[in-house]
């Protein structure tokens, strides 16, 4: 059993050095040959060979798209808590909906829903001016989280 255990370990330790070093095989100077540069963050370098964790039975994909934006204020308490309660207000009315209240310099935004097209937007965006609550409506295109199981 412990030798099973030793056998993985050195596995997982060969294959993480294989994938670390193609940044040094790269960037090694070979005479008569082109020199390479790689010019990056090191988070990106502790990245390599790493395998990506997600929760149980949840997954989620960041992509472009389209929210629905109810709110934009400034930078002040006001501006926080305006946005803050249109999110309950909005998730109140329309709880199928994802609400999004959080800052983006230099502004306070509070936006509504994960919309691939902006079609899908134009149309929730008509429910909510049809309530007559929201007077800023309006379609921004985002990065926006499409959830799968």
């Amino acid at each position: 059993m412990k030798c099973l255990v030793a056998i993985v370990l050195l596995c997982f330790a060969v294959v993480s050095k294989a994938q670390n070093s193609i940044l040094v095989e790269l960037q090694k100077n070979v005479p008569m040959q082109g020199t390479v540069t790689v010019h990056q963050d090191p988070a990106i370098t502790a990245l390599i060979g790493t395998v990506p964790k997600y929760e149980e039975g949840k997954r989620e994909l960041k992509a472009r798209g389209y929210r629905v934006q109810v709110y934009a204020g400034n930078n002040s308490r006001d501006a926080r808590s305006q946005a803050n309660s249109m999110a309950k207000q909005v998730e109140a009315e329309f709880p199928e909906l994802p609400v999004y209240a959080y800052f983006r310099p230099p502004r306070w935004l509070c936006c509504v829903g994960d919309f691939k097209t902006i079609e899908e937007a134009d149309a929730v965006m008509r429910r909510l001016k049809a309530t007559g609550h929201y007077k800023e409506v309006s379609i921004v295109r985002e990065q926006i989280n499409i959830s799968w199981e």
